[in-house]
């Protein structure tokens, strides 16, 4: 049943028992006496943080800052999540009983993981290339058709840049308006009382996310 996604993929494979490790939770190896994917994750972050360093490389020309930013989205939990929700592999996670309970399948750590270590044994398997050629089929249409903006956290991502430099930062409702029945907000989003970003949506949460984006585009080029 895993080699499954391996043909639906168009995966080559010599060794099936990488990949079986690959897709094997915790809870299942405990339960069966088998490995784990642990240690295939460790290496497929590596990896993909390698693949994704060259992309943005090869393919932007964004400074030092701005690719690191960038890179540390595409990679982060919630973007392996979509990454292989999208590509159907967390159906083929074999997990423990009391994970397959809880719905561990979409369960994000483990799903995220889990496309690390399944990256780790087609390069393991195949090598650099392979593993390459996969990411450019399946991820970076991903990224470059903007499908990570459904869920990727702004808010937290700005949040994070400020604690880093240690500015103030405050989100200011600067209009509302329409009926109650469909109603925008816009907001400001202010780091150290300048404007850095603005956003307007139907919610309040809306809005703040696409004042924090908006900002981003600002601090990772440097303005202001």
């Amino acid at each position: 049943m895993q080699m499954d996604i391996l043909k639906h993929l168009n995966i080559p494979y010599k060794n099936k028992t990488l990949y079986e490790i690959a897709l094997t939770h915790t809870s299942y190896a405990n339960e069966h006496d088998l490995v784990s994917y642990e240690r295939l994750e460790y290496l497929g972050d590596a990896i993909l943080e390698f693949i994704m360093s060259e992309y943005l490389y090869n393919n932007t020309h964004y400074e030092e800052g701005q690719m690191t930013k960038l890179r540390s989205r595409y990679v982060c939990e919630s973007a392996l999540y979509e990454y292989s929700l999208k590509l159907g592999i967390n159906e083929y996670i074999k997990l423990g009983k009391g994970q397959l309970e809880q719905d561990g399948k979409h369960n994000k750590a483990i799903v995220a993981d889990v496309f690390e270590a399944f990256l780790a044994a087609i390069y393991l398997d195949n090598g650099i290339e392979i593993v390459k050629d996969f990411i450019y089929k399946y991820i970076i249409p991903i990224i470059e058709n903007n499908e990570l903006d459904s869920f990727i956290d702004y808010k937290s991502s700005l949040q994070e840049f400020v604690q880093t430099t240690q500015r103030s930062l405050e989100y200011v409702l600067t209009k509302e308006e329409g009926p109650s029945h469909n109603k925008t907000f816009s907001f400001d989003v202010i780091i150290d009382n300048i404007i850095y970003g603005s956003g307007t949506a139907h919610s309040k949460k809306e809005a703040e996310q696409r004042a924090a984006k908006d900002a981003l585009k600002k601090v990772a080029k440097g303005d202001k």
